[in-house]
């Protein structure tokens, strides 16, 4: 049996992107539309459905993705385009896969996961809607591609939100049998 996923008009909690506006619009708009998915790919699971991987040998998992996208805009944002200090959460050097490691049926570690995302959304959030512009370049290098703008960095993002959005897809379905959205 397979449960419906798809949201009658007008009730989708998502935000669609802009279909005439600005670069930076149409770059965010996409950006929160993508993680705005995300959750919504989430919603209505326990921490055991979260935590379930999609199939061996993976280590992808619901929570780990949430896990990996916190790291990920954390690097992006904190480290690279606001030159912090700032290590990655969840991820170290003696466990580089310790986003997905640590995903575990746990409801602190699903409040930590979300707690975590949603800190680092909001500090992306608030610096790109302080950036001067998407010319903006980073205050870090990228060690194979060099100095970088705010633009890049958003495309970026966009990127890794899509894909990791096609993942979410399969493994919810595989979880409960929901498609759509």
């Amino acid at each position: 049996m397979s449960i419906d996923m798809f949201i009658e008009p007008g009730q989708d909690p998502r935000a669609e992107p802009p279909g005439q506006g600005s670069e930076l619009a149409t770059l965010t708009g996409f950006l929160n539309y993508y993680r705005q998915t995300l959750e919504l790919k989430c919603a209505g699971l326990d921490a055991a459905a979260l935590a379930a991987r999609s199939v061996a040998p993976s280590k992808m998992s619901l929570l780990g993705l949430v896990r990996h996208l916190s790291d990920v805009e954390r690097n992006w944002f904190r480290r690279f385009m606001a030159g912090q200090d700032a290590q990655d959460r969840f991820s170290s050097s003696e466990d580089i896969d310790g986003d997905w490691d640590g995903a575990r049926a746990d409801p602190a570690v699903v409040d930590e996961a979300w707690r975590a995302w949603r800190e680092e959304v909001a500090f992306a959030e608030q610096f790109v809607a302080a950036a001067p512009g998407l010319d903006l370049p980073g205050r870090r290098e990228d060690r194979w591609r060099g100095v970088l703008t705010l633009r890049w960095v958003l495309t970026h993002m966009v990127e890794e939100y899509a894909r990791h959005i096609g993942h979410a897809d399969l493994i919810r379905e595989r979880i409960d049998g929901a498609v759509g959205q």
